[in-house]
């Protein structure tokens, strides 16, 4: 989960200003979170208490009205009876990653994805964009290899991971779909060498850079182990207390406890 907010506030700051490289500032005073945190945050409360996650997200969003929420959740979350939207939009993945975390098995990783998903997102896209997100952090700390992940990604959601990065970043322009974001993500961690590697790739593609950032920190996590200390200790740097405190309880309960599993 902390991968994930992590690629959110790196990328932050080059959605509207896209810088096709990796070679920059990891971190700059100017990087924020955005509702990309805010919303994976909510996601790890609702879990951690039991509570309904469209509740919860809707509790988040007035706390936080001025994160960066699309039109659509924004109208959604103030209806007085919020209803499915019928999104494909990207909102679904960038969230979902602490399903992959919290659940025991693959299929409950797909099925609870599903259902996280659902208060918003009713359209197909927008599910599969959340499974895949959810089932790609369970398979990587599971063990999974990157060959792996590759053929469940392509394999079980039909998305299409031909292209490297260096054939994407050319012409590969902003894209708000869950079919114009997972898959590039994707291919960012999985060309990349390590967490930090795959923030950077991330970034360098363009398009919505936060949230193509956060899908891919969060599987880079999983994978990779977590998040280097020096870049753990820079993210929480950009929390507030409540999303510090929540972070911190989740990671605590559910992340490092699956690492030292791993490695018994």
């Amino acid at each position: 989960m902390l991968g994930a907010l992590t690629g959110d506030i790196v990328g932050s700051i080059y959605e509207w200003n896209n810088i096709k490289s990796t070679e920059f500032p990891l971190f700059q005073d100017s990087c924020r979170f955005t509702d990309d945190s805010v919303l994976t945050v909510a996601l790890a409360d609702a879990i951690m208490t039991g509570a309904p996650y469209d509740d919860t997200m809707r509790h988040y969003y007035r706390s936080y009205p001025d994160a960066g929420y699309g039109r659509g959740f924004v109208a959604w979350a103030k209806a007085d009876a919020p209803k499915p939207y019928n999104s494909w939009g990207n909102g679904a993945a960038m969230r979902v990653s602490p399903v992959g975390w919290a659940c025991d098995t693959l299929a409950d990783a797909l099925s609870l994805a599903r259902n996280y998903t659902l208060p918003t997102h009713g359209h197909p896209e927008g599910v599969k964009g959340a499974q895949a997100v959810a089932g790609a952090v369970f398979l990587g700390r599971s063990g999974a290899s990157k060959d792996e992940l590759r053929s469940f990604i392509a394999g079980e959601f039909g998305y299409d991971l031909a292209l490297s990065c260096d054939e994407i970043r050319p012409s590969y322009r902003f894209d708000v779909s869950c079919q114009g974001t997972v898959p590039q993500a994707v291919t960012a961690f999985l060309e990349s060498n390590d967490f930090e590697g795959a923030i950077r790739l991330a970034v360098s593609l363009g398009g919505d850079s936060d949230t193509l950032a956060c899908i891919t920190g969060a599987i880079a996590e999983a994978f990779y182990g977590g998040v280097p200390a020096r870049i753990a200790e820079q993210t929480m740097g950009f929390l507030d207390d409540r999303l510090r405190r929540v972070t911190v309880a989740f990671e605590a309960r559910f992340v490092a406890g699956r690492f030292a599993a791993a490695k018994s």
